[in-house]
């Protein structure tokens, strides 16, 4: 028989991904034009030829399938920051990684004068993202990495990554100005087949990397010397640890922006519902960044049409709020 905790996982699981099912259905049904589920379900399938049918396949699609790849991707990225960091507050964003992957493509759009393939941006995204880990992991190291001087490091470089930004931004040729701006506020208006194209690929390689060593977290999350007792090597799986959470932050922030707080929210969710076993932690925590990008997303086509409202707003107004909750907890 399965443990208990295990079939708590599982059934955890299973109800998010009926909850992640339906919420995709209604998301491709509503929108300027309202399409009943028979027609969509039909269009997905590919057995519906009419104009409904382009709407869904062609429009809305892209942007389900884009808003779960991001959410699952930004989602374990600071499942497993917090794991290798072993501290709540963890994220990518506030931790310079997001902040390094904005600066490159924004550099990038603006050095290109927009016209780049959106290939290429996800790369550009990691390259960023790589270079600030790699310069906090360099400050930080004294005789290995200190999770304490990781957080202080990274707020540090997020503050002057987003500074940097800025300048570039106010910098670059004003026409970019407004695409660039929506971006950095973190929107997947506008997706299409080509940005999952650019996505897919990566997540497709580095979650599975991630369930594979989530073993290495639960060793971890006992301390540096059990976990060294028990024949781990620390540093090496501690980078590596770093390099995938870095590489789907970069990957997600490439294609979508900056949709901040996924990697702060959707871990402590999950721990909430499976427990603390990175085994588990890591698909429940996947499974509700997928659905807060995709409720993001829907409530910012949905509330204030005609407008379509960059999904970022919304997961930083239910973030920040969150975030200065976890502060007072941990006074």
């Amino acid at each position: 028989m399965l443990k208990s905790g295990k079939r708590k996982g599982l059934l955890t699981a299973l109800v998010l991904c009926l909850v992640l099912l339906v919420l995709s259905l209604v998301s491709l049904s509503m929108g300027s034009v309202r399409i009943p589920f028979t027609e969509v379900i039909m269009a997905v399938i590919g057995h519906n030829g009419e104009s409904s049918g382009v709407v869904v396949v062609e429009f809305r699609l892209p942007r389900v399938v884009a808003a779960i790849l991001i959410g699952a991707a930004m989602a374990v990225s600071g499942a497993l920051l917090q794991g290798v960091i072993r501290n709540p507050l963890a994220a990518p964003d506030l931790l310079g990684v997001t902040g390094g992957a904005s600066v490159a493509v924004v550099a990038f759009m603006t050095l290109s004068a927009g016209a780049y393939s959106i290939h290429w941006v996800p790369v550009i995204a990691m390259v960023g993202a790589f270079a600030a880990a790699a310069l906090n992991y360099m400050l930080a190291w004294k005789k290995g990495v200190s999770p304490f001087r990781l957080v202080l490091i990274g707020i540090g470089i997020s503050t002057a990554m987003g500074a940097l930004t800025t300048f570039i931004l106010i910098s670059g040729p004003a026409y970019l100005a407004s695409q660039v701006l929506n971006w950095i506020t973190g929107s997947i208006y506008g997706t299409n087949w080509k940005y999952i194209a650019a996505l897919f690929p990566w997540v497709a390689v580095f979650l599975p990397l991630a369930v594979l060593f989530a073993k290495e977290l639960n060793v971890q999350s006992l301390g540096e010397d059990v976990a060294v007792g028990l024949g781990s090597r620390l540093q090496l799986n501690r980078f590596m640890l770093l390099a995938i959470s870095v590489s789907l932050a970069g990957a997600a922030v490439g294609v979508a922006g900056t949709i901040s707080f996924i990697g702060l929210l959707a871990p402590h969710m999950a721990r909430k519902l499976a427990g603390n076993s990175y085994k588990i932690l890591l698909p429940i925590s996947a499974l509700l960044g997928a659905i807060i990008v995709l409720l993001a997303d829907l409530a910012g086509r949905m509330l204030f049409q005609p407008l379509d409202i960059p999904a970022g707003v919304f997961t930083a107004g239910i973030g920040a709020p969150f975030f200065m909750y976890l502060l007072y907890k941990r006074r």
